[in-house]
């Protein structure tokens, strides 16, 4: 009686064991999903901060700028409609793409006052247009990160067992910080003259 009691006890002890097994995995997953998550949602909030410094520095731009002939000006005012558009935009999703829309609309008006010495030379200008730079070297940086949790917390979403943990959870994947537009200005190679 005593070697049934203990092979009951043994089988009892096993099954437990493969219960807590399971249990400590399937929390564990979904604990690092969140984790993921939220590293995904922290490294956004970083590139928003950048992003607000941009639309802080934009006004002061067009300011200096304004004084450009009219066809300039539809420049100007593209970079400001860009900007309000992005401030009013509500869903990641929509931000981002009215970020890249005024990331292309800045450089495109930065490239027009190349034409303009008079403008180029402005110490106002030149301090503003440094501080884009800046900026817009920040905002990649945190691009760059932000993508990395993404694409981190993506390919776990896809593997066994956190698939199945998302899927009960409701997890869905995210998408990167695409450049879109200002990609294929960045693809595009430097014309240059002699």
């Amino acid at each position: 009686m005593s070697a049934i009691l203990w092979v009951l006890f043994a089988i009892f002890a096993i099954v437990l064991f493969a219960v807590w097994l399971v249990y400590a995995t399937v929390t564990g997953t979904h604990n690092r999903l969140v984790a993921l998550d939220q590293r995904c949602e922290t490294a956004f909030s970083d590139i928003d901060v950048h992003l607000k410094h941009r639309h802080n520095l934009i006004p002061g731009l067009v300011e200096v700028v304004k004084g450009m002939r009219d066809h300039e000006r539809d420049m100007v005012m593209g970079v400001m409609d860009a900007r309000a558009r992005a401030l009013a935009a509500m869903s990641s999703q929509v931000r981002l793409k009215a970020e890249g829309n005024l990331s292309a609309e800045s450089g495109t008006l930065l490239s027009a006052v190349e034409k303009h010495p008079d403008i180029k030379a402005l110490p106002e200008f030149v301090s503003l247009r440094q501080q884009l730079v800046d900026c817009e070297n920040r905002i990649t940086a945190a691009r760059r990160f932000h993508n990395l949790a993404i694409e981190e917390y993506n390919t776990s979403l896809r593997q066994f067992p956190a698939s199945l943990i998302a899927q009960k959870r409701r997890m869905t994947t995210r998408q990167p910080y695409d450049l879109g537009v200002e990609r294929v200005l960045l693809d595009e190679p430097v014309a240059i003259a002699f």
